[in-house]
């Protein structure tokens, strides 16, 4: 007899937390709506706030993969600045089982923890899959001079400094 077999979402979960990965999952139309995003706008800056300020963050969006990396660090070296974390998305099950899982990896410790690298993901799909959200993400790539970092920490009820 064939055993089939069958990844559920927490048990991918579990199975990735901590150790400097994180197991996610979202539904099929959720994936394929960031996807179309972000081949039309593949870049974003967030806020990630530490104790009394924030880092800015520089996300390069290139589905099924996304890559994280501090915009200071971006700035100085542009594509040959190193990520601090990478996301993959699969999405082998997206049509059979209406599920597509992610694994993010962080690849520099010293920069971000588990929990800030979990908050970063949770919060980029939110600008990329909320379309109230959507507009900073679209003004940022086509319309960046009327781009407002503040908008974003508005967004994200983050005091503006």
């Amino acid at each position: 007899m064939a055993q089939s077999w069958l990844i559920l979402p927490q048990d991918y979960l579990q199975y990735h937390l901590g150790r400097g990965h994180i197991g996610a999952s979202m539904k099929a139309k959720l994936y394929y709506l960031l996807e179309q995003r972000a081949a039309d706008c593949p870049y974003f800056v967030i806020p990630l706030w530490r104790g009394c300020g924030y880092t800015t963050m520089f996300a390069q969006v290139q589905m099924p993969h996304i890559l994280f990396t501090g915009l200071e660090d971006y700035k100085a070296r542009g594509t040959q600045s190193a990520p601090y974390f990478t996301v993959s998305y699969y999405n082998e099950f997206a049509e059979s089982k209406d599920l597509v899982l992610i694994r993010g990896d962080v690849v520099f410790t010293s920069k971000i923890s588990d929990t800030e690298a979990k908050w970063l993901l949770e919060t980029t799909q939110s600008f990329y899959l909320n379309d109230v959200r959507y507009k900073l993400v679209e003004r940022f790539n086509k319309e960046t001079h009327d781009f407002e970092f503040k908008d974003v920490l508005q967004a994200l009820d983050m005091p503006i400094l």
